[in-house]
């Protein structure tokens, strides 16, 4: 989720308008609106300044807001937040051990279910050693191209199947 997108996510919960955000971070009350409508449409890109501010009055971390770096363990932890924000994932427990699962309730369950049923298909099938590593790194790489588990398979386009055969 970009930036633009966290921001508008923010600023929805805590029940705050373009205006009154913009007015809360120090612009001008006639721009304010703009200028946080420009953010959240991605027409402009907030300045690290305008992002501090703007964390601290949605009370989030900075990180909540940018595009994290998933090769940091913080970054991939506020990317696991924002997966929760917006699918159907959830952090739970079983038998004792910590686990991200899916929740029923959540329009998009069907869905991540579907997908997330192929993945640990391809991936029983690594581990059984039907298929090679390489095998499961491409099927990951291009996915949903290689799928051919369920609803999100797809066809390669000729072009793909050139270029992975001249490889």
């Amino acid at each position: 989720m970009a930036i633009g997108e966290r921001i508008h996510y923010f600023r929805m919960q805590r029940g705050l308008t373009q205006k009154q955000l913009g007015n809360a971070i120090g612009f001008k009350e006639s721009t304010a609106d703009v200028r946080i409508a420009q953010y959240e449409t991605g027409v402009r890109s907030p300045k690290a300044e305008i992002v501090n501010a703007l964390a601290r009055v949605l009370d989030v971390s900075t990180s909540a807001l940018t595009v994290p770096d998933i090769d940091t363990n913080i970054g991939l932890m506020h990317t696991l937040f924002t997966l929760e924000d917006i699918s159907a994932l959830k952090i739970g427990e079983i038998d004792g051990e910590l686990c991200i699962r899916l929740d029923k309730s959540s329009p998009r369950y069907h869905a991540m279910y579907e997908m997330f049923s192929a993945w640990q298909q391809k991936a029983a099938k690594l581990e059984s050693g039907e298929i090679t590593q390489a095998d499961y790194d491409r099927w990951r790489r291009y996915y949903p191209e290689y799928d051919t588990t369920g609803t999100w398979a797809k066809v390669p386009s000729q072009n793909l199947v050139d270029t992975k055969t001249a490889e």
